[in-house]
């Protein structure tokens, strides 16, 4: 699904969670990156997940897609559906996954499982685990809302691991589980354990 071999452009902006890049070709997000202990490793992970990228002045649509990005991980519940994607080496299998997580709204939550039955067979759910380890478009393909099996939480392949993927959902407040029990409502940060 490359759309092309030109390495693109990148930028980083400021959010909630912190510093994070976008990088964009040919009228689609080929990358995007959460925060990282320095904006260096930002940038050297959306050079290489690009293919090459260089810094660039987002255009306006890119501009858009930081805006609604920004407001998703400010607790304003986006759908970033309208951004164009570009999932580059992936698989026409991946590719398929990838869509079908971009369809889980902000709050809500899901399963490997449960993605990998969309996809045809429940045994499916671990290469569904494996893709979003290998997500390129963390925030747009919203793999932080996939759970394992039950709610449990499992790996999160960006900085800060579990940590960050609670925080994202936290932002979001999303119910982790199957219902919200008596504290359901409260912040992950205060609820009891």
């Amino acid at each position: 699904m490359n759309t092309s071999d030109a390495p693109g452009h990148y930028a980083l902006f400021p959010t909630e969670l912190g510093i994070c890049g976008i990088a964009w070709r040919d009228g689609h997000v080929i990358s995007t990156n959460l925060p990282e202990p320095s904006e260096a490793e930002i940038r050297d992970r959306l050079v290489r997940r690009s293919g090459g990228a260089e810094p660039g002045t987002p255009p306006q649509w890119v501009r858009q897609a930081i805006d609604a990005i920004t407001a998703l991980l400010a607790g304003n519940p986006n759908d970033l559906a309208f951004i164009p994607c570009d999932y580059g080496q992936a698989d026409d299998f991946r590719v398929k996954i990838y869509q079908l997580t971009r369809t889980i709204p902000p709050g809500e939550t899901t399963t490997y499982g449960d993605i990998a039955e969309r996809l045809g067979n429940k045994r499916f759910a671990q290469a569904v685990g494996q893709a979003m380890g290998h997500n390129p478009l963390p925030i747009i393909v919203p793999c932080h809302r996939v759970m394992g099996a039950n709610g449990k939480l499992t790996g999160f392949s960006a900085n800060g691991g579990i940590e960050t993927k609670l925080r994202m959902l936290d932002i979001e407040r999303a119910a982790i589980g199957a219902e919200a029990g008596l504290f359901g409502h409260l912040p992950l940060a205060i609820k009891p354990k």
